[in-house]
C-alpha cells in the first residue's frame, strides 16, 4: 500500500507542533516571572505599610504619653490653688484649653478663674477676664470651624432693648436645616440676659421631619449660653446620633451674636460615648444600601 501523501494540514501540525511546545514554555515563564515580580510588589507594599502604621502607632503613643505628663502636671497644680498665683493658675488653664478643649469641661475652671479675677479687681483684674475670654473664643472659634465643615449652622442678632419690652422672652428667626437626609426645624426663645456674666438663657425647640410618615416630632429644652459653653461639650443630644449647640460669638453695645450648628454626634467631645442602641440603628441603617445592592 502506497504511504498517504500528506496535506497541507498534516505538514502544518508538523510545523506548529514544536512551535506550540515552545509557546506554552514562554507562556509557563512568563506567567512564572510575572507572579513572582506581582509577589514581590505585593510584599513591598506590604511591608512599607506596617512599617508606616508602626512609625504612626509609635509616635501616638509618645504624643500621648507627653499629654498624659501635661495633663497630669497642670491638674495637680489645680488641686493646690493656694501655692500658685491667679497668673499662674490661668496660664495652666491656657494649656488646657488649648490641648484638651474636647476632651475636657473646663468651663467650672474658667468660672472660677473669674471669680479670683474679679475679686482681684483694679486694672489686674479686667486684665485676667479679658485673656479668660480671649482663650474661651478662641476655643469657640477652633470647635466651630470643624463643626460648621460637618454640619450645618446659622447666625441670629439679639437686641437687648427688645428684650426689656417682651419679658416674656424674644424668639428669633427659625431655622430649617438638613443634615445627614435628617430635616430639623429649630427655633430659639432668648428668655434673659445677664449683663455682667455675658451670659443669655435660651429656650430650644426642635422639629424633627418622620421620613416616612412626614410629620414632624417636637422636643425642647433650655439652657444659658456664655462664653464658656464650648460646643462639643455643651451641646443638645438629637436623635439619629447627632447634636445641636449654640454659642456666643459676641456681646456688648446693647446687643448680641450668637452661631448655632447642627452636626454630626462623632464630632462630640471624646468623653461622650454613644448610647449602645444609636450605635446599633447606625449600623443597621448604613446597612441597608448594601443589601438593596445585593438585590
Amino acid at each position: 500500500m502506497e504511504p498517504k501523501e500528506k496535506d497541507f494540514w498534516d505538514k502544518a501540525a508538523i510545523v506548529l507542533q514544536p512551535v506550540g511546545g515552545l509557546l506554552a514554555a514562554l507562556a509557563v515563564a512568563g506567567l512564572g516571572f510575572f507572579g513572582s515580580q506581582f509577589i514581590e510588589r505585593r510584599q513591598s507594599e506590604e511591608t512599607r505599610a506596617r512599617f508606616a502604621s508602626e512609625l504612626i502607632s509609635k509616635r501616638e503613643e509618645a504624643d500621648s504619653a507627653l499629654r498624659k505628663d501635661m495633663f497630669v502636671s497642670i491638674i495637680q497644680s489645680f488641686l493646690r490653688p493656694d501655692s500658685t498665683s491667679i497668673d499662674d493658675r490661668l496660664l495652666k488653664l491656657e494649656l488646657l484649653a488649648y490641648n484638651f478643649h474636647e476632651s475636657l469641661n473646663l468651663k467650672p475652671l474658667f468660672i472660677q478663674l473669674e471669680r479670683d479675677a474679679f475679686r482681684s479687681g483694679g486694672a489686674k483684674g479686667n486684665e485676667l477676664r479679658d485673656r479668660l475670654s480671649k482663650v474661651a473664643r478662641e476655643v469657640t472659634r477652633k470647635e466651630m470651624v470643624v463643626l460648621e465643615e460637618v454640619g450645618k449652622s446659622f447666625e441670629r442678632n439679639v437686641d437687648f432693648d427688645d428684650l426689656a419690652r417682651n419679658p416674656g422672652g424674644i424668639p428669633l428667626e427659625p431655622a430649617m436645616l438638613a443634615l445627614n437626609k435628617v430635616e430639623r426645624n429649630f427655633a430659639l426663645v432668648v428668655k434673659k440676659v445677664d449683663v455682667r456674666r455675658k451670659e443669655m438663657q435660651i429656650r430650644l425647640e426642635v422639629k424633627t421631619r418622620n421620613e416616612d410618615t412626614g410629620e414632624y416630632r417636637t422636643d425642647d429644652a433650655e439652657f444659658w449660653v456664655g462664653y464658656y459653653d464650648f460646643p462639643m461639650i455643651d451641646h443638645v443630644r438629637l436623635s439619629r446620633d447627632q447634636r445641636f449647640a449654640v454659642i456666643l460669638r459676641n456681646f456688648g453695645g446693647g446687643s448680641a451674636r450668637i452661631a448655632a450648628v447642627s452636626f454630626p454626634g462623632s464630632y462630640a467631645s471624646l468623653k461622650e460615648k454613644p448610647y449602645v442602641q444609636e450605635l446599633v440603628k447606625s449600623l443597621l441603617q448604613t446597612n441597608k444600601p448594601a443589601e438593596g445592592a445585593s438585590r
